[in-house]
């Protein structure tokens, strides 16, 4: 398993020379048109920058500008990663890109990637994220935003998973126990440890960890199926198909692997971003077990796939709280501690719910008081 080292800070980036950006767009483009104006959006939590172009001609009459932290920055990812080693010879996000489109998933279009600059040329899918489209939303308007992520997912892996696809490197790579664990000690490390100052003494780690372990050993040995690994609100684009019905677009899939079913779910109804009411994620579940039954794949035990469901939202959550604590701490952007307490509060009502998890939340819960 290889990972980033956590203690690189992300690198400032100069914007995109205009002069290059306006050539680009006049010469390189599979239309014509002209640069009218280059526009900075808000970043996330990646080392990556976005820009909007304006443009004259067209169709299309605007694009995403990517930019990479630097031109040859793809050889290694920003996740942990577990798996087969292969040689990295195409950028994850366009490799991965590629293979979500035949897949008949709806991912932006890479009109020109400009490698020697580190720019990527890409579809516009407009600024409306799913977890702002939800905020001004009626109960049935969420409940139809959310029944298609989950139709996308469903569609993710199923036509995203079989047939393999070797030349993805999604298929080299997976949540193994190793994988699993690493996420796990993320939030040991700056979940309790960094966030509050005190290590965690033998006594309660130890018990702690080994909870951990049972979790990550279950979760491992599930069905692998195509996992995004980051599937939730902000990833997600409320956008008009030119059939004039809706269809979310899906973003930020260059660490794409192989992983049990529940984790994107997970990451979808137990968001860090937006707080789903308990009926609508039960009603939600059960569509999402419909349209697997109609792609030939069963969950015929209900309450072991709900508890897999549960037990997939503790690690993921937990590992997302360290996360957020991780960005404010080595990449010194704070904006993403306000979603821990929402993020550990489905932990705690997770661990309440299950009596076999009494020991982690009775060793753990001490160092995190949202989980008291």
């Amino acid at each position: 398993m290889a990972a980033i080292d956590p203690s690189s800070p992300k690198r400032a980036l100069a914007p995109p020379a205009r002069a290059l950006v306006a050539e680009t767009v006049h010469t390189k483009l599979p239309f014509l048109a002209e640069l009218l104006a280059l526009a900075p959006l808000a970043g996330d939590a990646s080392n990556r920058r976005y820009f909007r172009l304006e443009l004259a001609g067209g169709p299309p009459r605007s694009l995403i500008l990517m930019q990479l932290a630097e031109p040859e920055a793809f050889k290694q990812s920003e996740e942990a990663v577990s798996g087969t080693a292969v040689p990295v010879t195409e950028l994850p996000y366009i490799n991965v890109l590629n293979h979500l489109a035949k897949a008949d998933v709806a991912v932006p279009t890479l009109y020109y990637y400009d490698q020697a600059a580190g720019l990527l040329y890409l579809e516009d899918f407009g600024d409306l994220l799913l977890v702002q489209a939800c905020r001004d939303a009626t109960g049935s308007e969420i409940g139809q935003l959310y029944r298609e992520a989950i139709e996308t997912l469903v569609r993710l892996q199923s036509k995203a998973t079989v047939p393999a696809n070797p030349a993805c490197l999604a298929f080299h790579r997976r949540f193994d126990v190793p994988l699993l664990m690493w996420e796990f000690d993320h939030f040991l490390e700056y979940g309790v440890v960094s966030r509050h100052g005190n290590p965690m003494c033998a006594d309660d780690e130890r018990p702690v960890r080994a909870e951990f372990q049972k979790i990550a050993e279950l979760l491992a040995a599930q069905p692998r199926v195509f996992t995004h690994r980051d599937y939730h609100s902000r990833n997600l684009m409320v956008r008009e198909a030119r059939t004039n019905a809706l269809r979310l677009g899906v973003l930020d899939f260059q660490d794409a692997l192989l992983g049990p079913a529940t984790y994107d779910l997970a990451s979808l109804l137990r968001d860090a971003y937006i707080e789903l009411q308990e009926p609508v994620i039960d009603e939600l579940l059960e569509y999402y077990v419909e349209l697997m039954a109609q792609h030939g794949v069963a969950f015929a035990d209900r309450p072991a796939f709900r508890r897999l469901f549960d037990l997939t939202s503790i690690q993921r959550n937990l590992k997302a709280a360290g996360r957020f604590v991780y960005i404010d701490r080595v990449k010194k952007n704070p904006k993403f501690l306000a979603d821990i307490p929402r993020t550990l509060g489905y932990v705690r009502r997770n661990l309440a719910k299950y009596p076999e998890l009494a020991t982690l939340q009775k060793h753990l819960a001490p160092y995190v008081p949202e989980l008291e």
